[in-house]
């Protein structure tokens, strides 16, 4: 489905601003927040919120990348992503990032108590309920995005 935006209106502001301005302003600043407070490295960061962006298949996330202290993850990170259960471009939290990010949106009725053993080997109690809230953000608002036609209509900055 794509929504009809009016001549002149940025697609994201006029969907989540201006048709529901009650809802969709409480969802812009919980999807603002995962970005301005998260405590995650920018690789673990980032693999579970591309592992997401490859799941939905939203255009606009999959080409974005996170920046944090004028620092991106390489160019080839988003491959490595697609491939994060034999890549050897992670480290262990990285992978189980990705791991997560891809069981949270496609089974999470499978997450079991081994994996659970080796998150909580890996991340703190906080870090997991952090990176659980990032995946729920980037799960609905991307997906959002993309069954509603938003992500094609969306341009990043400098393209």
């Amino acid at each position: 489905m794509n929504v009809d935006i009016p001549e002149g209106k940025n697609p994201i502001e006029y969907v989540w601003g201006d048709m529901v301005p009650g809802i969709g302003l409480a969802a812009a600043n919980f999807s603002l927040s995962v970005y301005a407070h998260t405590t995650l490295g920018l690789r673990e960061f980032e693999a579970a919120r591309l592992r997401i962006a490859q799941i939905n298949g939203c255009l606009f996330c999959l080409d974005w990348r996170t920046e944090r202290d004028e620092q991106k993850v390489e160019e080839e990170f988003a491959d490595a992503v697609a491939e994060w259960r034999t890549t050897d471009a992670f480290d262990e939290r990285t992978r189980l990032a990705a791991e997560y990010a891809e069981r949270y949106a496609l089974d999470h009725h499978g997450l079991d108590d081994e994996f659970w053993d080796r998150m909580t080997g890996h991340y703190s109690q906080t870090e997991i309920v952090e990176l659980t809230m990032s995946l729920g953000s980037w799960l609905a608002f991307g997906r959002l995005n993309r069954v509603l036609g938003l992500d094609a209509m969306c341009v990043l900055p400098g393209h």
